[in-house]
């Protein structure tokens, strides 16, 4: 039986296996390597404040995770497909590794965020 997320060290697996996932995909890896040229080593702590400040309200991430979105889409623009892959990935790894009501939380809330990304894209159209 799976567990529920439950903390930090949950959220940084999360992570680890989701970007797995979406690195081994070239249908939009190349979104997180040739054009935002990310280094995991200094993302993923970024990523676990983030979903940490989602899913428990800690106040860990205290940037604005859209403008490096809207930045990125300046240079390589992100269509539909990414991010139902982006979306479908997450999906998929949270419930191959946990089960529980905050993995049931953490995936609508990817699916607002998703969707509030695609509306604020289409904005700069």
């Amino acid at each position: 039986m799976k567990k529920d997320i439950e903390n930090r060290d949950d959220l940084l697996l999360l992570m680890q296996e989701f970007y797995n996932k979406l690195l081994a995909d070239d249908s939009i890896n190349y979104l997180f390597t040739a054009v935002a040229n990310i280094n995991l080593d200094h993302h993923f702590p970024v990523l676990v404040d983030f979903w940490d400040s989602v899913l428990f309200q800690s106040g860990t991430y205290q940037k604005n995770a859209m403008q490096p979105h809207l930045a990125l889409h300046q240079k390589s623009p992100l269509e539909k497909h990414h991010f139902n892959t982006w979306l479908g990935y997450f999906k998929t790894t949270v419930d191959e590794l946990f089960d529980g009501q905050n993995a049931f939380v953490i995936k609508e809330r990817a699916t607002s965020i998703a969707t509030v990304m695609q509306i604020k894209i289409k904005q700069l159209d």
